[in-house]
């Protein structure tokens, strides 16, 4: 990846050009890293240190540094962080829309399971985000796939996955959590493939992966792929290819004829707990 410079004609602020789209349209500016919780790219910057403010348009993103710090101590983090931004971002499956733009048409805000899922809200997890300095609130079910939208600002975000566990606990009917202000709509996983696939996950997969300590979730169907994530002891595990080849791969084909592949887009290096150490 050739990252281009721009000079702006302010001494302390340059233009960084990846070759790829930044924003799907218009401008969005940082002046501090609380402002960049909703943007990981513009997050690795601000974790660079020396950085005052950081703009992110269409095609190039505007960083401004300290007036202390010289461009060649900062540069070359500067680029490493947008290098492994688009390094990641391109390991993931295609996203049919932006996060601002979610659909929330499909969204449910009554019924039973909603009931049920507002009252755990007021009860317990509303209580622990305020506690924490943060908000949490409810924006919509989704039904068919039992993704429940919730908005999570401030140190909330942090408790997503707790949230998912206990409501998945309490309410049968919810399979994951999503926070809807960062949450990018993935229409394959609502398909006739992505709920095949999530059933085989939930039934028969997820059981017996479950006595090592790990999990699989679904990332998303696309031109008939799947794209699968491994968690818990299967995050860095050592025979997680041989899990994926001979157990997920062949069930998930053999149970849904049209899908053609199925890939793990996990980051195996950052595991913290592998049932198998790799190379064992």
């Amino acid at each position: 990846m050739f990252i281009q410079t721009e000079e702006t004609g302010a001494p302390a602020t340059l233009k960084f050009l990846p070759g790829r789209q930044v924003l799907p349209s218009g401008t969005r500016e940082f002046a501090r890293p609380e402002d960049a919780d909703d943007s990981p790219l513009a997050g690795r910057l601000f974790e660079i240190g020396p950085v005052r403010t950081v703009v992110l348009e269409t095609d190039r993103i505007a960083v401004t540094k300290d007036e202390g710090i010289e461009w060649k101590t900062i540069k070359p983090a500067i680029l490493g962080a947008i290098m492994d931004h688009f390094t990641e971002t391109a390991a993931l499956p295609p996203a049919s829309a932006a996060a601002d733009s979610a659909d929330t048409a499909d969204l449910a805000t009554t019924g039973e399971a909603v009931d049920q899922i507002l009252d755990l809200l007021e009860t317990r997890i509303a209580p622990v985000a305020r506690d924490q300095g943060g908000e949490a609130s409810f924006v919509g079910f989704h039904e068919v796939s039992g993704r429940v939208h919730m908005r999570l600002s401030g140190s909330a975000a942090t408790l997503l996955g707790g949230i998912q566990t206990m409501l998945r606990h309490y309410v049968p009917e919810v399979r994951e959590v999503v926070n809807h202000d960062q949450w990018v709509p993935k229409p394959g996983l609502d398909t006739d493939e992505g709920l095949a696939v999530q059933e085989i996950l939930d039934n028969e997969i997820n059981p017996g992966v479950a006595s090592h300590g790990g999990n699989v979730k679904l990332i998303d169907v696309a031109d008939h792929t799947v794209y699968l994530e491994f968690g818990g002891g299967c995050h860095g595990c050592g025979m997680v290819d041989v899990t994926l080849k001979q157990g997920v791969e062949t069930r998930i084909m053999e149970a849904v004829p049209t899908i053609t592949a199925v890939l793990d887009i996990t980051d195996h290096a950052e595991g913290t707990n592998p049932y198998y150490q790799p190379g064992a």
